[in-house]
């Protein structure tokens, strides 16, 4: 049993290590720079461009391909990195979150059309819970195996579109407000914004995407089970 809690607990790291690697990471030490090391803003996205740099490169020379969702924090921060040489306009600098969450929102809808989704990175974990055989069914819905594989994909695809669609909408809103809107009031509003655009992705995503693909793995999980005992029971027969 201590092993089985074991073995689970370190799949489920590794699942989400990519992720915290190359968004959680990131996020977290710019900020830390930022507001705790009181470093400048250039400064803080320099520095914490530096894991998403190094996570690219590796993808390209030892693994032969490129890591999409580094490859994409290292643009988003560069593209911060530029407009923070635009200095003097209150409202132009509130404009400018809203310029740089767009490349993500884009990144994630290019990625659905290039046929690899970005957001699936973050949704596996949730749905295989470490589990190994949960795991196995979501190989086999990803890897067309199963009766239902073409629904799981198409669900699948769908998560990521909320999200992109979600996350423009919430930048194009943010930019709008930046320049009609009171800038004392856009400064909270800009965090109520995108509190919102994150409840309606979790929502919508979680109806049209991540709750049938969750249904889908435990179905296909519970498919499973019934024939590994059979398999194990038969082995034992022909042990005997």
């Amino acid at each position: 049993m201590t092993t089985n809690t074991g073995s689970r607990g370190q799949s489920t790291l590794q699942n989400f290590a990519p992720l915290i690697v190359d968004v959680a990471v990131p996020l977290a030490s710019y900020y830390l720079f930022r507001d705790g090391l009181g470093m400048s803003t250039f400064a803080a996205l320099a520095w914490s461009s530096v894991v998403p740099a190094l996570r690219t490169g590796w993808s390209v020379l030892k693994e032969r391909r490129t890591n999409a969702l580094a490859g994409l924090i290292l643009v988003v921060n560069v593209v911060s990195l530029l407009l923070s040489f635009v200095s003097g306009d209150p409202r132009l600098m509130l404009a400018k979150d809203s310029g740089v969450s767009s490349t993500v929102a884009i990144g994630i809808l290019v990625s659905v059309v290039l046929g690899r989704p970005m957001m699936t990175a973050g949704l596996k974990p949730f749905l295989v819970k470490g589990d190994a055989v949960r795991e196995a069914a979501w190989e086999r819905l990803m890897s067309g195996g199963s009766a239902a594989s073409a629904d799981f994909r198409r669900r699948e695809r769908a998560f990521s579109v909320v999200w992109g669609v979600v996350l423009l909408a919430e930048c194009v809103v943010r930019a709008v407000g930046a320049y009609t809107v009171p800038v004392d009031t856009m400064v909270w509003l800009g965090g109520v914004v995108l509190a919102g655009a994150v409840l309606i992705g979790i929502v919508v995503g979680g109806a049209l995407g991540a709750g049938p693909m969750e249904a889908m793995v435990s179905h296909e999980t519970e498919r499973s089970e019934p024939a590994s005992t059979e398999s194990a029971s038969a082995e034992v027969a022909v042990a005997a």
